[in-house]
């Protein structure tokens, strides 16, 4: 085998070491792995969908296709939308008497009179007399028990400042109502606009 001479020797190293500093070279110059960093958006609140109301009975009498008739209407539903439900009224009734237009309550009678009839003897509805607290006048809340002027003027107060209640519950934060007064007015408040 032959020998290698020092000028071989370094000639092979300088070879060895370019071929060492071209590979570092061309390592270094690889692009670097990029870091994504993904940023979810904040979440966002989801509305609470809105309460919707509860149906409504109403009990039809009187002069109409189907009397004595109990039925279930949506809330906001018209005098004229119950008498419809029930086929309409007959050639008989007396429709001077009747208020077609009129809201109707939970608990309502509808009775349609006869031309000749007389109304002396009609039972009272016993749904009673209801009051629309996001419509009523202060004299109309002061006829709920336990409220007196100074507590209707708050009610009409806070619904002037903070819009419409939907609830008890939002009845609760006037100043002046506790949990027996609303206890009390409960079967007798409706919170339809």
């Amino acid at each position: 085998m032959p020998r290698l001479g020092i000028v071989d020797v370094l000639t092979t190293l300088a070879l060895v070491g370019s071929i060492a500093v071209g590979a570092l070279a061309v390592w270094q110059s690889q692009p670097r792995p990029v870091e994504l960093v993904i940023n979810p958006p904040q979440p966002t609140a989801t509305p609470l969908p809105s309460a919707t109301p509860a149906p409504i009975k109403v009990y039809i009498t009187g002069a109409v296709a189907q009397p004595q008739t109990l039925l279930t209407l949506p809330r906001g539903s018209r005098v004229e939308d119950a008498l419809a439900a029930v086929g309409g009224v007959l050639d008989t009734a007396d429709l001077n008497r009747v208020n077609l237009a009129g809201i109707l309550r939970d608990g309502d009678q509808v009775h349609v009179p006869e031309r000749q009839e007389d109304l002396s003897a009609q039972p009272t509805p016993l749904g009673g007399q209801l009051v629309y607290v996001n419509r009523a006048t202060v004299e109309e809340l002061m006829t709920l028990p336990t409220i007196g002027r100074v507590t209707a003027e708050a009610i009409i107060a806070y619904r002037e400042q903070h819009g419409s209640f939907k609830s008890l519950d939002d009845l609760d934060k006037v100043s002046g109502i506790g949990t027996a007064t609303l206890n009390r007015i409960a079967p007798l408040v409706v919170f339809d606009d």
